[in-house]
């Protein structure tokens, strides 16, 4: 097995310190960062969103893989940015405002990051007007919104009728989610994906970077 593999596997069992070893190892053996980065820990993180999304995994098992994730790319980050290793693309995400629910948010960034995207967390209870800030500061191509409840999902349009005011609605890929959430919901405020889960989250503002 090489140790890309065995990076991966541990990475999948949530063991962080075979993970950091393991990294430290790879690259001291010559191999890139790059290498490390997609075949080890994003190949890993990818797995644990597939199982999450068919209810193989739970969320427990989620953030313990997030977390041996993280500290890999803590070890390799000196290293990607001299190798001008860039990330997918950059994202947005946020709970909307009068909304403090935070798990449903960091599971999508734990997952959007799994595939090697950085995320602008800009936190619970957000506005427009700092989703439009953030947005115009970062360059940001895909936003995320969460909402988990159904007095707060009208936010999320709120959002997208700021980032239209704001004229930059047209340079971005918004992205609707959460309990009470539905396509149907997406589709009437004008969003431009909805999904069901952090897993297929994370797949689809992919395939807005391709």
């Amino acid at each position: 097995m090489s140790i890309t593999s065995e990076i991966s596997e541990f990475l999948q069992k949530g063991r962080m310190n075979n993970v950091k070893e393991l990294v430290k190892k790879a690259l001291e053996d010559g191999v890139s960062a790059k290498e490390i980065l997609n075949e080890g820990l994003i190949s890993g993180m990818m797995v644990v969103g597939e199982k999450f999304k068919n209810n193989q995994v739970y969320v427990p098992e989620v953030l313990i893989a997030a977390r041996a994730m993280n500290a890999g790319v803590e070890l390799l980050k000196p290293a990607l940015v001299s190798e001008g290793v860039e990330p997918v693309g950059k994202a947005v995400v946020c709970t909307v405002k009068g909304d403090l629910h935070d798990i449903g948010k960091n599971l999508v960034k734990m997952m959007l990051e799994g595939v090697g995207i950085e995320c602008i967390d800009l936190g619970v209870d957000v506005s427009g007007e700092q989703v439009v800030e953030a947005v115009k500061q970062s360059g940001a191509k895909v936003i995320c919104l969460s909402a988990l409840l159904t007095t707060t999902m009208t936010s999320q349009k709120e959002i997208i009728d700021a980032l239209t005011a704001a004229g930059i609605r047209d340079s971005v890929r918004v992205m609707v989610g959460g309990a009470p959430v539905t396509q149907a919901y997406a589709d009437e405020i004008g969003a431009d994906a909805y999904t069901p889960d952090a897993a297929s989250a994370a797949q689809k503002a992919l395939e807005f970077f391709a």
